[in-house]
């Protein structure tokens, strides 16, 4: 398992190493040299954890719908309190929902430098209407319909969680020879 979580880091670092370059927009407010969290250290960093923090609760809901315990993960170390599964299930989709939202937000400018407020202790929060915006367009991304890769029928991105979870309990179940991870292009 610690192979495969080196193999994860390395995967995001790369991943992370570009994501500066996708932002074309307000380049002195809104840029990213590393992912910062509790606290974020930056705008880019607190608008991710805020999505990432919408898509994780979407996720806990879909796998106790489908009968899965978020908390017992496969790549995620367990511990108290920590949605681990709901967390392995993220690694696939926070690209397409929560990334590509937040790159949005920044390059076509629904959100401002002045929504976020640096606090005494350094991290970086958002004020409640740039919350509202975010929350705004996060459901509004969830309306947006998509061709499932995999069921190959259109389905809300808003049930991308709920269908990823039940095919993963079907493949836990047994009812399917392999789990079929959700990619988007």
């Amino acid at each position: 398992m610690d192979g495969v979580r080196g193999v994860e880091g390395d995967g995001a670092r790369t991943y992370f190493c570009v994501f500066d370059h996708l932002i074309t927009t307000a380049k002195e407010h809104f840029f990213f040299r590393e992912r910062s969290r509790r606290p974020p250290l930056d705008n880019v960093n607190a608008l991710l954890s805020f999505l990432y923090t919408l898509l994780v609760h979407d996720i806990v809901g879909a796998l106790e719908t489908v009968g899965l315990d978020p908390a017992v993960g496969f790549l995620h170390r367990d511990r108290p309190g920590r949605p681990s599964l709901a967390l392995d299930l993220m690694e696939e989709l926070r690209p397409v929902l929560s990334d590509r939202l937040a790159l949005s937000l920044i390059n076509r400018r629904q959100v401002h430098e002045d929504g976020f407020q640096t606090m005494e202790a350094g991290g970086v929060v958002m004020d409640d209407a740039t919350r509202k915006e975010v929350l705004l367009a996060w459901q509004k991304r969830k309306q947006e319909e998509i061709q499932h890769p995999f069921l190959g029928e259109k389905v809300s991105f808003g049930l991308v969680p709920h269908v990823q979870a039940l095919l993963l309990a079907r493949y836990l179940r047994g009812d399917l020879d392999a789990y079929p991870a959700f990619f988007w292009r």
